[in-house]
């Protein structure tokens, strides 16, 4: 069986950032053609993602709406079952990284202040992912605000029914992620994301939570990418998962999945499957695609 990667730089992001997934599908390819395991690719390509300050993940994370703090949340899951989880980690370079290091552990998921301790143990030093263009995009939220455009943070703010229907500012992009088939015929999904934009402090996105941000199994894995509070309601990877296990093919299931929310909803999917992969979005969503011959 060819071994294959599917990389994305978020729902919408614009196209011109294809450079991006590009490049970490080929570093996630690297090591499928070594003979390395999906995992292993699945991270290595996460891992570029989250070190381009152009993503909403890692490096260029999206403040939070006190207007200092940086909060990211990352994900893997593999076909045999295996978990590993971080959300509102704080001061680290790769988030995706440490919940690797939680996969090694008796828990699934780490969070806060516990998480970024764990990180400490592992060995991973303090880093500011904070960039000027993170600065400026809370800059514009703001001035939304002002403008009417966003509700103001007050009660309101909570009802994310209302609120979310609103786009994000101008040039946003959401969760990275990747989906990845090995020789063996092991799969394996990673997500990670800096959440969305002036979130409030604390806030979780769909990506730590399984069979919403991502899911894997015999049948394949599945990422997804866009506004969390509607991915986790609607189960929207395990949604998809579940198609293609009942037969339907990488893009049939990917294109299945995006009916699941409202079409003014931003949403984006990946899939890897025995099959080979798709991808379907209801927007822009810039993919890089390698097939290890």
């Amino acid at each position: 069986m060819k071994a294959l990667i599917v990389t994305h730089g978020g729902v919408g992001a614009p196209t011109d950032m294809t450079e991006g997934p590009e490049r970490a599908a080929e570093e996630g390819a690297k090591l499928l053609s070594q003979g390395k395991g999906a995992l292993e690719a699945a991270i290595a390509a996460a891992v570029v993602l989250e070190d381009d300050p152009r993503t909403n993940a890692g490096t260029g994370s999206r403040i939070c709406i006190d207007g200092k703090t940086v909060e990211m949340d990352a994900a893997l899951m593999t076909s045999d079952g295996r978990m590993g989880a971080v959300a509102a980690i704080r001061d680290v370079k790769n988030p995706i990284l440490v919940a690797r290091g939680v996969m090694d552990t008796p828990h699934v998921t780490l969070a806060g202040e516990g998480a970024t301790a764990f990180a400490r143990f592992l060995g991973f030093p303090p880093y500011d992912p904070t960039t000027p263009a993170a600065r400026e995009f809370l800059k514009k939220g703001f001035e939304r605000v002002r403008a009417g455009t966003v509700l103001p943070h007050n009660r309101a703010w909570l009802d994310f029914a209302k609120r979310y229907p609103v786009l994000p500012p101008e040039g946003g992009c959401d969760t990275i992620g990747a989906v990845a088939r090995d020789a063996t015929g092991a799969f394996a999904a990673a997500n990670s994301t800096g959440g969305g934009a002036m979130k409030m402090v604390g806030r979780v996105g769909d990506s730590p939570h399984f069979g919403a941000g991502l899911w894997a199994g015999p049948a394949g894995a599945v990422a997804t990418t866009g506004i969390g509070e509607h991915i986790i309601r609607k189960l929207v990877a395990k949604e998809t998962y579940d198609r293609l296990a009942a037969g339907a093919t990488a893009q049939e299931a990917a294109e299945f999945g995006v009916t699941l929310l409202p079409k003014e909803i931003p949403l984006g999917i990946v899939v890897a499957a025995r099959d080979g992969h798709g991808a379907a979005t209801n927007g822009t969503l810039p993919i890089g695609v390698r097939i290890v011959e």
